[in-house]
């Protein structure tokens, strides 16, 4: 397995090679939307940024900044060694469905508390998300949920070439 090779973060950006394993919850003043056909789905200025060692940041808002009706429970739940059982919602916005693409945390493990109430969504999945106005890119790999913005440095795992780091 090769070893990754950070990337230096320049004015302004964060490495992922940074960030804490076990991951952090850094609390976010940043604006975050997510849109899903064609309406705006969630926003928020008040999100929680899940932060792990090899990732772009994950985006949690807080379940009351989504549009009533937005969320709605689906099948399925998986488990994170850190934050514990997590339950899957479909995201529903301007008639389309995209199933299972959020999940949150009913009873986060200790350390994690501040998750409870707040929604992740996998950005792959929306129509896009936004941090401060720029463009969400998916984190790669199409099973983690990091977005990626201008603001972050990697190399992320998920790429080619990742698995095993």
């Amino acid at each position: 397995m090769r070893r990754p090779v950070p990337e230096r973060p320049g004015p302004g950006q964060e490495s992922v090679w940074d960030y804490p394993r076990p991951p952090a919850v850094d609390p976010s003043p940043e604006s975050v939307e997510v849109w899903l056909g064609g309406v705006r789905v969630a926003a928020s200025t008040r999100t929680l940024r899940v932060l792990e060692t090899s990732h772009p940041p994950t985006y949690y808002l807080p379940r009351e900044d989504w549009v009533d009706g937005a969320l709605r429970p689906a099948p399925g739940s998986s488990f994170c060694e850190w934050k514990g059982e997590a339950a899957y919602l479909d995201v529903v916005g301007g008639g389309v469905v995209a199933p299972g693409a959020a999940w949150t945390y009913p009873q986060p493990t200790r350390g994690f508390e501040g998750l409870l109430d707040h929604v992740a969504v996998m950005p792959a999945a929306m129509e896009r998300c936004v941090v401060d106005g720029e463009v969400v890119t998916p984190q790669a790999g199409g099973f983690y949920g990091g977005w990626v913005t201008s603001r972050v440095v990697g190399p992320f795992k998920g790429e080619p070439g990742t698995w095993g780091w």
